[in-house]
């Protein structure tokens, strides 16, 4: 009925009695993976992977007696597509997410990112093209990227069909051609809310208040609802080399730090459980830095300020004094005597030797016998 979609479809018996409201059907699936379920209708429409072919059976249950009543099994199968072994992809994976949408009526639309690996006995020449199916709605990829050998490995929807709050399930093909074999194709089916990964959250601010750091931050672009998004918040202290992981449901969050320190915040975001089951955490935003390593209490501040004010008046003084001889005018030298004490005694023992080595007088004379007689020869 489409890719991976399959429809089942029987004749009742036409020997039994038309109309039985207790007569029921038993399904099972054989392949590719085991499954049975009962339905009241003769046809039965469900998804599952068909590149491997499908095998199911069905029997009639008859309700009402003391035990029910069962009729043999009728089987079909829905052989595999033809293909080589080994050339079908590889890790096929998808992501979705929330783009912004061109009307009023729908401003969220969903884009969807598909990567594979090409097989492995793939030929150089394969060319692989992708499809997606969501409810009724089938698409072919249009932008692809290719590896080093030029195939195709990757796709890109910038807008799809695909319902940014769905719960069906999304099927995704890649087929492939070559001209020197026959290449299988590959059917998988991804639940949309497991593969939908939230956009970042918005406006990211951080701002350091003494020893509290507050980060807030909006909401990410989404057709959800606020009260919808667990985040998580990740800072890193430069100086110290610390981690710190926060999970909340709250656009803020405030934490005590190091007021000498330099922070790199971001956040991330994710649809929470209450709202949808659990997908894809968002990528981190982008870093906010905040803080300075280098940054001083005030005191220290004040005294380093003062320590240099101190020596660029001391070397300002210095300066001005030995170029403009400002000590000596401010303080002049008191007048001292020309000779000082020592010199008196040198210049007096001179003029002493002086005058003996040139003038001897002698004075000599004669008085009474009573007296005593005087004799001063050198002066």
């Amino acid at each position: 009925m489409g890719i991976a979609q399959v429809l089942l479809r029987w004749d009742p018996n036409p020997e039994q009695a038309p109309g039985l409201a207790n007569l029921e059907y038993h399904v099972k699936i054989n392949a590719p993976w085991p499954d049975d379920y009962e339905t009241g209708t003769t046809q039965s429409t469900f998804a599952v992977p068909l590149h491997q072919g499908l095998s199911a059976s069905v029997q009639t249950i008859l309700q009402g007696g003391p035990l029910p009543l069962a009729s043999s099994w009728v089987s079909a199968e829905l052989p595999a597509p033809p293909g080589s072994p080994g050339t079908s992809v590889t890790n096929l994976t998808c992501i979705t997410n929330t783009v912004a949408g061109h009307t009023h009526r729908r401003p969220y639309q969903v884009s969807l990112r598909c990567s594979w690996r090409a097989g492995a006995a793939a030929p150089g020449d394969t060319r692989y093209s992708l499809y997606y199916r969501y409810g009724p709605w089938t698409e072919e990829c249009r932008e692809y990227s290719t590896d080093e050998t030029r195939r195709n490995t990757a796709c890109w929807f910038p807008k799809t069909s695909i319902s940014s709050k769905g719960h069906d399930w999304l099927a995704v093909r890649v087929n492939g051609s070559s001209r020197r074999a026959a290449i299988r194709p590959l059917d998988r089916l991804f639940a949309v809310q497991a593969i939908a990964r939230a956009n970042p959250p918005a406006n990211v601010t951080a701002q350091i208040q003494g020893t509290h750091l507050s980060i807030q931050w909006d909401k990410p672009f989404s057709a959800f609802p606020h009260h919808c998004f667990d985040y998580e918040v990740k800072i890193y202290n430069t100086k110290k080399d610390y981690l710190q992981m926060e999970r909340i449901s709250s656009n803020a969050f405030l934490s005590v730090v190091d007021a000498v320190a330099e922070y790199s915040v971001q956040v991330r975001a994710a649809v929470s459980a209450a709202c949808r089951a659990a997908g894809l955490w968002s990528p981190w935003s982008r870093p906010v830095h905040v803080g300075s390593e280098e940054r001083k209490p005030l005191t220290e501040w004040v005294l380093i300020l003062l320590t240099v004010a101190v020596c660029v008046a001391l070397l300002t003084c210095s300066l001005l004094c030995s170029t403009c001889h400002l000590w000596a005018r401010l303080f002049p030298p008191i007048p001292a005597p020309k000779s000082n004490i020592k010199d008196l005694l040198v210049t007096a023992h001179c003029e002493k030797l002086g005058a003996s080595t040139t003038e001897t007088e002698v004075v000599s004379f004669v008085e009474e016998p009573e007296f005593e007689i005087l004799e001063n020869s050198v002066f």
